[in-house]
């Protein structure tokens, strides 16, 4: 029963997520068409501005009507159409409203039809119902009805399409841009990762000689000293005391080498992996981890963010509850770490920022929301096709 009402709440959730979108594409249209006349008589008034050579009187107007047009677009027909870190020139905002015009026009002529359409059905439901129509002439109504619905759904989603490639491609970054651009965030998250690297390296340096070697020292003064004592009790005491500290130098090794790469990871895969951060956190944890084998340097970013994650949790919020949720979504997957502790984490505090560098590493995306007093919530998605 609770699976068949949660079917339904899903299936509801779906089709009115097609209704909202199909509302957003209409409205983009609907606004493309209204601006059409506008941008139609700035080309023209441009075209006489160009031939009399005050071309950069246009420019100004140009570019506030191709922002708008491009606010459309991004707003209600969703795609990457950002206009570069460098914008663009005046003369490209001129050509762009010299040709969506007749976007614009198209989708105007497409949705008259449509709304002609729906009329014509109106009609022809109203001459049924009052038996002025048979029952063939109602199929063969209905029939290219549909036809003709098939026809109008394709054209807003071909002039929606050809809005955005033209946004894209005429107001969107130059092909150099992109480049210079790929080429600062590869050289930054290369250089991120030299020093995370040399971080981790200091880390584990740091745990070595600051737990591992004084323990040792201890462990050699105590076998030392029961070498020197001729009491075999006493002896028998200190040997006993090394074994203890023998044991527990081990323990402290197994935790340095966990933390530096986990071998579970590679043996029984990340959801076992993240299990075992859940059973060595000291916090509440619930982990929800539906995803099989990944990509070795995938699982291992993923095992990183919910190890640090939920390490900060514990260390700023102990008393909290943390959720882990792991999810793959076509050739993208996601990491969400949640707790409801007091909030205020910086994401520029080490452990995050090495965070941040070893997802964008792998062109990922990193985020980290914590208002003060709202809990935490460290996010990550990474391809993983």
């Amino acid at each position: 029963m609770i699976r068949s009402l949660r079917g339904v709440e899903n299936r509801t959730g779906t089709v009115a997520g097609m209704v909202t979108a199909a509302g957003r594409l209409l409205a983009g249209i609907a606004l493309g068409a209204a601006t059409a006349p506008v941008e139609f008589l700035f080309a023209a008034w441009a075209g006489g501005a160009v031939l009399v050579g005050r071309a950069r009187s246009a420019y100004g107007p140009a570019r506030h009507l191709a922002e708008l047009s491009r606010w459309r677009v991004a707003t209600f027909l969703p795609g990457d159409v950002s206009a570069g870190d460098d914008g663009y020139s005046g003369a490209r905002a001129v050509a762009y409203l010299s040709v969506r015009w007749l976007v614009g026009l198209l989708g105007g002529l497409i949705a008259l039809l449509f709304l002609y359409g729906l009329g014509t059905g109106a009609v022809w439901a109203r001459d049924f119902l009052l038996g002025r129509s048979g029952v063939p002439l109602v199929v063969a109504q209905v029939v290219g009805g549909l036809v003709l619905l098939f026809l109008a759904v394709q054209g807003f989603l071909g002039v929606a399409a050809l809005d955005r490639r033209l946004a894209r491609a005429m107001l969107g970054p130059s092909d150099r841009a992109r480049y210079e651009r790929r080429i600062s965030e590869l050289a930054a998250s290369r250089a991120g990762v030299v020093a995370a690297v040399d971080a981790e390296r200091r880390r584990i340096e740091r745990d070595l000689h600051d737990g591992v070697q004084q323990r040792l020292v201890a462990l050699g003064m105590l076998l030392g000293r029961a070498r020197r004592t001729a009491d075999r009790d006493k002896s028998d005491e200190l040997v006993r005391q090394a074994h203890d500290e023998a044991r527990g130098i081990l323990a402290e090794l197994r935790d340095v080498a966990w933390r530096a790469y986990p071998a579970d990871l590679d043996n029984l895969g990340l959801p076992e992996a993240l299990s075992r951060v859940a059973e060595r956190s000291g916090v509440r944890v619930t982990v929800e981890c539906g995803v099989g084998r990944l990509p070795a340097a995938v699982e291992t970013a993923a095992y990183f963010v919910v190890s640090e994650a939920v390490t900060n949790a514990a260390k700023h919020a102990p008393d909290s509850t943390v959720t882990v949720s792991v999810r793959s979504s076509g050739a993208r997957l996601r990491v969400a770490v949640t707790d409801d502790g007091p909030g205020g984490a910086d994401p520029a505090g080490g452990g995050l920022s090495g965070l941040a560098r070893r997802v964008a590493a792998l062109d990922g995306n990193f985020t980290v929301t914590s208002p003060p007093g709202g809990g935490t919530a460290v996010t990550a998605e990474l391809p993983c096709g």
